[in-house]
């Protein structure tokens, strides 16, 4: 997933070197045509302050602004998939978490577009088809907790304590009926956990008290002290925690994180502007620039500046596919949704 920082400077340099008027001018046509469309229409899943970042660069470096629709991963899926069908798509860019963008691939949603942004990461990351992007950014799924009302040393250590008696009623998270993320990262736990896999997910079924449309909310009833814990992406902590709110995270090991990618819509009603501006957020300073913001990007030796991110191990997550989700999902609803109204 990473490459050493030494490679990528000497990716940039051949790139300065060969064909530096030709791309310069190549990319002088690109932004005309990109001015000329006059704006770019981005549907995805990250945070609207992050993606502001990416806004502010792309309109600095072509002059065009980027107008964005944030959702969570199963209304994007539901929107895209209708404006497709239709034949009626008003996206030029999605950008999400790998399952969506990989189903909406199998759609037909997107076209061809391999960015020179491209090279700095792996050849082994990039789409096979030259469709997506490699994964750009990941989000690391945590256990979160509210400072207030649990010193460090009190919240759990590690997965396994989360399904203790005492945390009953005290935690809470995404409805894994309703949220994949929260299915995957169960399904996810299971070669660590092993054989205490099963006893956990019942455990952890019996002490949520707080069961949620998406991470987001749960993250923020942690901030309010509605419950002291929770199962949360770390982005949406260190946002909040930026505005004051107090939350910290637990220091497991693994950290499980989902893959982001992005890919532009093949009926692109800009398309000039969406090629640039997935040139810009996969890009070295968009990159950085998410970093700065929190986020947790595809850089060697780059860290978002949340406490001890450099020293976390985290791991990509395997992708559910829709056999698979079908199957957790009933499995999770007996489980977690069995004794609610």
């Amino acid at each position: 997933m990473q490459v050493k920082r030494v490679v990528l400077v000497g990716i940039t340099l051949l790139l300065v070197a060969g064909g530096g008027a030709e791309r310069a001018g190549a990319q002088a046509d690109a932004t005309a045509a990109a001015r000329a469309e006059g704006r770019v229409v981005v549907y995805g899943t990250m945070a609207a302050d992050n993606f502001d970042v990416i806004a502010r660069i792309f309109a600095g470096r072509t002059g065009v602004q980027a107008e964005y629709w944030r959702a969570a991963p199963d209304r994007l899926l539901d929107r895209v998939l209708s404006e497709v069908r239709a034949r009626r798509p008003a996206f030029d860019v999605v950008l999400g978490p790998s399952y969506a963008l990989r189903l909406l691939k199998r759609e037909g949603a997107f076209a061809r577009y391999a960015s020179p942004s491209y090279e700095q990461f792996p050849r082994a990351s990039w789409d096979r088809d030259g469709v997506l992007s490699p994964p750009y950014r990941v989000t690391p799924i945590g256990i979160v907790f509210n400072t207030r009302l649990l010193r460090r040393e009190e919240a759990p250590r590690g997965y396994l304590e989360l399904a203790e008696p005492r945390w009953r009623g005290k935690i809470g998270m995404a409805d894994p009926t309703l949220s994949i993320f929260s299915a995957t990262w169960l399904v996810n736990l299971r070669p660590y956990l092993r054989d205490r896999w099963t006893g956990f997910v019942q455990g952890l079924a019996e002490n949520v008290g707080s069961l949620e449309e998406s991470t987001l909310t749960v993250v923020s009833k942690v901030a309010a002290g509605e419950v002291p814990l929770g199962i949360a992406h770390l982005n949406f902590m260190y946002i909040l925690a930026r505005g004051g709110a107090p939350v910290d995270y637990v220091r497991t090991d693994p950290i499980l994180a989902d893959a982001h990618l992005t890919a532009v819509g093949r009926e692109a009603p800009h398309p000039n502007a969406a090629r640039l501006f997935v040139d810009t957020l996969t890009s070295r300073a968009g990159l950085l620039a998410l970093a700065r913001a929190g986020e947790f990007v595809v850089v060697t030796g780059i860290h978002p500046p949340i406490q001890d991110a450099e020293r976390l191990r985290v791991v990509i997550m395997e992708d559910l596919d829709e056999a698979r989700y079908a199957q957790f999902r009933q499995e999770f609803g007996r489980l977690f949704r069995g004794g609610r109204r």
